[in-house]
């Protein structure tokens, strides 16, 4: 082999793999999303109504994380000693005994009703495509942006046509009842993902302007 051979030849593997490791960090960035400025929902509200017992946070509790409540999460860094990004994340959570949204056990009737938006949603999609529609529905409960039980994400107004459209009503598929078993045993194919979408179907600008992480079939699956 010749000296040029062999110089493209490592330039080829040393892309390969730069390629997977920032793919993998990427992913990582994904799967652990924390309360920040944009965020709202119940972790929000307990986190401002916390900060304001302990005196530091002057604005009204509406769920909402502003510039206000971004300040006071700061400045409750800076005094228990935490790196001081204005973020809630794991450390500043545990430090205000704040958990909320956590992952859903695996009972019979949270299995049902995954598996009931599962077939609806994902109606003659491959099984890996499936699970990651049920995995989105994890990452969902457990992200601030969104409602904080199984339920709450399912039947949030506006989400899901087929709530409203009939199709969660049909019978479900045996695939989509193991598709919820895996979603709720934490298998993730999504790598994180908070929203999917078909594009054959939906010409929502919103959702087509999420950055994709993968797509598996006819749905692609974003952050």
């Amino acid at each position: 082999m010749n000296s040029f051979f062999k110089i493209a030849l490592v330039a080829l593997l040393s892309a390969a793999l730069l390629s997977g490791i920032g793919r993998k960090a990427a992913l990582r960035d994904y799967a652990e999303v924390y309360s920040a400025y944009g965020s709202r929902g119940r972790e929000v509200e307990a986190i401002q109504q916390t900060l304001k017992d302990y005196g530091i946070f002057y604005g009204e509790v509406t769920g909402y994380y502003g510039t206000q409540t971004e300040a006071a999460v700061r400045r409750f860094q800076q005094y228990r000693g935490l790196p001081v990004t204005g973020i809630a994340d794991a450390a500043t959570l545990k430090l205000l005994n704040i958990s909320i949204g956590g992952f859903p056990e695996p009972t019979e009737a949270n299995i049902h009703l995954l598996a009931r938006i599962i077939s609806s949603e994902a109606r003659g999609e491959p099984y890996l495509g499936q699970v990651a529609v049920g995995a989105v529905i994890m990452n969902r409960v457990q992200h601030p942006s969104f409602p904080d039980t199984l339920s709450g994400v399912i039947y949030q107004k506006g989400e899901f046509t087929a709530v409203w459209n009939g199709q969660f009503d049909r019978p479900v598929s045996q695939t989509a009842y193991a598709a919820a078993r895996d979603a709720l045993a934490g298998f993730d194919p999504t790598g994180g993902a908070i929203y999917f979408y078909n594009p054959k179907k939906t010409n929502n600008t919103f959702v087509h302007s999420r950055p994709i992480i993968t797509v598996i079939g006819e749905h692609r699956f974003c952050a």
